[in-house]
Order: structure tokens, then sequence, then C-alpha cells
């Protein structure tokens, strides 16, 4: 049989699998390994489920995700988000919708530390929600300000998804982890724009203003400066080149714990649940990441990524068009797989694509990320979506639906940026690592 076509059948089952709600990482190693089989025959592909494993696990570069996933929990326990969001209601507040933008200000910051979208919307509406509906926030945009706001977090560096797309694509972390940082402030900056023109359009979904004097404002730039020292030396120091990315996880890790238990924010029945908790996501990412090493091998194996340019090329379409379909599929999977899951089976397909048409692999991550980032917040499967209403189930699921539609327009609006100025990805990590 061709292989190319052995590639396709093996696409199109991995994909009737997903349909039928098969977890991921089950679904990958199936078609992985008997795809391996008919390419390998038996023996080699034994060998590759004996190695798998074990290349992922003494992965130097995956060490850098359990670190990061415990630097989020512990500064999600520590209530971290909290000191963030009375920061930012104060500095914010004089205008309306002033709320608004301080959640979503409170959420990108947050995301600076916690890396996990997921986290971020179910610590934000445990935290906001209550003062945005004190307020007299609509149900609607406040729950749009929120899962949108909690999407930047895997943009934003410390991005777990972006270190596990490092090491699928054999990029660098420190170069993704910078490409990520612009565009997840530039994306921040649409979201409050998008907010600003919601309200202006309908003021009775942000009635009150909150007003504040001089001095109280100042003080409140004290409150968060624990977080700001935490995320200067983690980040700062990576970007500085003082740290690795091992390093830097490392010391951002026993920061949070240092900070969270002597400022008593976090006990230590906290401390051992961040622990826990950490500890099973980390596992469950590990063993999606095996499944997916054994995915990648099939795909190279078939020469799938070829018969799809080959196809490209035939049909003389463009870069652009490329992209657009490109996206266009990230949009369709978007409605019914999660975000690693996107990452790790289309990027061995896509990747070789791209770069044969003459686009740059880390600005395409970041392409990627967004459409990832699409996905977790658009109806009817965003993931961030059911977060919310699962912390608050007495808001609508369709009152979160209609909150949330007018931001999805901010993602698509940076996307279009990042093609007119390719820059917004790829000039701090110029900067920072050279070209």
């Amino acid at each position: 049989m061709n292989p190319s076509l052995i590639g396709v059948l093996g696409v199109a089952v991995l994909f009737a699998l997903l349909i039928l709600r098969v977890p991921v990482w089950i679904s990958l190693v199936l078609v992985g390994f008997f795809g391996n089989v008919i390419a390998l025959g038996w023996p080699g592909a034994f060998t590759l489920l004996g190695t798998a494993p074990f290349d992922v696990a003494s992965s130097y570069s995956l060490s850098v995700v359990p670190l990061f996933i415990l630097m989020g929990e512990v500064a999600s326990e520590s209530r971290m988000s909290g000191e963030l969001f009375k920061a930012a209601r104060v500095i914010l507040s004089g205008f309306r919708g002033g709320l608004a933008v301080a959640t979503l200000v409170a959420s990108a910051a947050f995301g600076a530390v916690s890396g996990s979208s997921l986290a971020n919307s179910a610590t934000m509406t445990r935290m906001a929600l209550p003062e945005l509906r004190k307020a007299g926030y609509d149900d609607g945009l406040s729950t749009g300000c929120i899962a949108a706001g909690g999407s930047t977090d895997i943009l934003i560096p410390p991005s777990i998804i972006l270190v596990i797309y490092a090491a699928i694509a054999e990029l660098s972390v420190p170069k993704l982890l910078a490409a990520g940082l612009i565009p997840g402030l530039v994306l921040t900056l649409l979201y409050i724009i998008v907010a600003m023109i919601v309200v202006w359009f309908r003021p009775d979904y942000a009635p009150g203003k909150e007003r504040y004097t001089l001095r109280e404002r100042i003080a409140a730039l004290r409150e968060p400066w624990q977080f700001i020292a935490l995320f200067v030396v983690t980040i700062g120091g990576l970007y500085a080149g003082v740290f690795s990315p091992t390093e830097a996880a490392s010391v951002g890790a026993f920061g949070a714990i240092l900070l969270g238990m002597l400022g008593r924010r976090m006990s230590w029945s906290d401390l051992v649940r961040a622990i826990e908790t950490s500890v099973v996501v980390s596992g469950v990412l590990f063993v999606i990441v095996m499944g997916a090493n054994l995915f990648s091998f099939f795909i190279v194996q078939t020469h799938l990524p070829e018969l799809l340019l080959s196809g490209a090329q035939a049909l003389h379409m463009s870069g652009v068009m490329v992209m657009i379909v490109i996206i266009l599929g990230y949009i369709f999977l978007g409605c019914f797989l999660e975000g690693i899951g996107m990452v790790l089976i289309t990027v061995p397909v896509f990747q070789p694509i791209i770069v044969k048409f003459g686009y740059d692999p880390i600005w395409f991550s970041i392409v990627v990320v967004i459409m990832v980032e699409v996905g977790l917040i658009h109806p009817p499967v965003g993931m961030n979506l059911f977060v919310i209403q699962a912390q608050a189930p007495d808001v609508k699921i369709t009152s979160i639906y209609r909150g949330i539609i007018p931001f999805l327009v901010a993602p698509f609006l940076l996307i279009f940026l990042m093609f007119l100025f390719p820059g917004i990805a790829l000039w701090l990590p110029a900067v920072l690592y050279g070209p």
C-alpha cells in the first residue's frame, strides 16, 4: 500500500476515534503504534513503543512543564489573583466599563505566573464574577471578559502549551516563550478595546462607575509587588540568559511557594493540594506527549506532509491560501479537540508544509497557539466557557455564549496584524537570542 495513503487513513482513523470520545492519548497511541506496524513491521513498532516513553520522560526540555504547572497551582492556591484583581480594580476605576477592563488586565497578569487557561478562568470566575455582578454588570459581558482574559494564558509566558509545542516541533523553548509575550499583550489590548466597544453600544451592560482617590490608586500599586517580583525574576531571568528554561521554572515554583507560605496566603494543606494537582496534570500531559511521539514518527514514515505539499502546489495555492486553509482547519478542530491535542496532532503534519512556503516556524507556532485559544472560547464547546459555568452554575450557558461572541473578533484581528507585521511575534526572540 502507498505510504501516503496509509498516512491519510491513519489520520482519518485518529479523527474517528476522537469523534467517538476516545481519550486523546489512547487515540494517538493506537494509531501511532498500528500505523508503525504497517510502516515498519512488528519489531520496529515494538521498539518505538518501548523507547517513546523513556524519550519523553527523560526529555530535559519537557522538565519545564511540571515545574511551571506547580508554579501556577501554587499561585492559584495562594490567591495571588485576588491581589492582582484588587489592584487592577482600583487603578482602572473612574470610567464606565473599568471593572471589565480590570478583569481582563488581572487575567493577563495572572497568566504570567499561571500558564493554564482553564485554571485562570476558574480562579477569575470565583474572584471577579461576584464583584462584577455586585456592580450591576451584565452576565454575558462579565463572563466574556473572564473567558477571553483567561485564554491569554497560553500566549503569555510561562505558557505550558508553548513548551510542549517547542518539544514536538524541535524549536527553542526560550525563543517560543519570548515570541508569545508581545502577541499576548496585544491580544489583551484588543480584548480591552472589544469590551469598551460593547459598553459604548450597551451602557446598560456596565452601569456603575467606581471612584477611588489618587492616594488609593498609588497605594494599590504596592499590592501586587510580590507577583511582579516573581515574574521579573523568573521570566526576566530567562530572557536575560541568567536561567535556562528549567532553572527559571524551578526558581518560579520555589518563589511562588516561598511567597505563599511567608505571606500566610497558603497553608500546608493548600501546598499539598497544589503538588497533587501538578502531579496529576503533568502525568496526563506526559502520557499524551508519549502518544504524540509515536504518531509523529508514523506521520514522518508515511510522507504525508510531502503529499499535502504536492497537492497544494498542484492546485497553485499561495502561502496565504495555505495558511487560510490551515486556520479554517483549526476552527473545525476546535469544535471537538482540546488545545494540547490540536497541537500534538497537527504540528507534525502542518509545520513541514508552512516551512516550504517560506513561513517562519516560530511565527507559525504563535498562529497555532492563537487558534488553540480560539478553540478554548468559541461556542459551542469552548472549554473556558464550561469551566466558567461550572464555577457559576446560576449563569445560563446561553448568556456565556452571547458574551463571548464579540471577543472572537480579537484573535483573528491579531493574526491579520501578524501577517502584516510578523515582527509582533519575531522581534523579541530576535533581539534576545538572535535571528
